[in-house]
């Protein structure tokens, strides 16, 4: 009877930890990924939708004004078309309550 309570216990840790170790995982990849990541996705999106020829070589969050109703997110790609290199700054206005987007403007750079 010593035996299989002992087993008993031994496994239930070994499944416990386990299991505690696989919530712990999932939480640490949740928190891993910033706040702005959505926003990056739709700028990305948004980017690839108005330049479909060009490729997205490289990718920078440039921050988030807050406002009352509004917040905007702001993003710099950079992108290559053929010879040519050039920015984009994205920038993307959404309602604070809602998330739904307000407004996205684009407005290219040579640097």
């Amino acid at each position: 009877m010593r035996l299989f309570v002992s087993f008993v216990l031994i496994a239930s840790t070994i499944f416990i930890g386990t299991f505690m170790s696989d919530a712990s995982e999932s939480r640490a990849q949740q928190q891993s990924a910033p706040a702005y990541a959505k926003w990056g996705r739709i700028a990305m999106e948004k980017v690839k939708e108005r330049y479909q020829t060009a490729d997205i070589i490289d990718y920078l969050h440039i921050g988030r004004s807050v406002g009352n109703k509004t917040s905007t997110e702001k993003f710099k790609l950079w992108l290559k078309e053929g010879n040519r290199e050039f920015g984009v700054f994205v920038d993307i206005t959404f309602d604070n309550e809602t998330e739904e987007i307000v407004n996205i403007e684009f407005k290219e750079t040579d640097r």
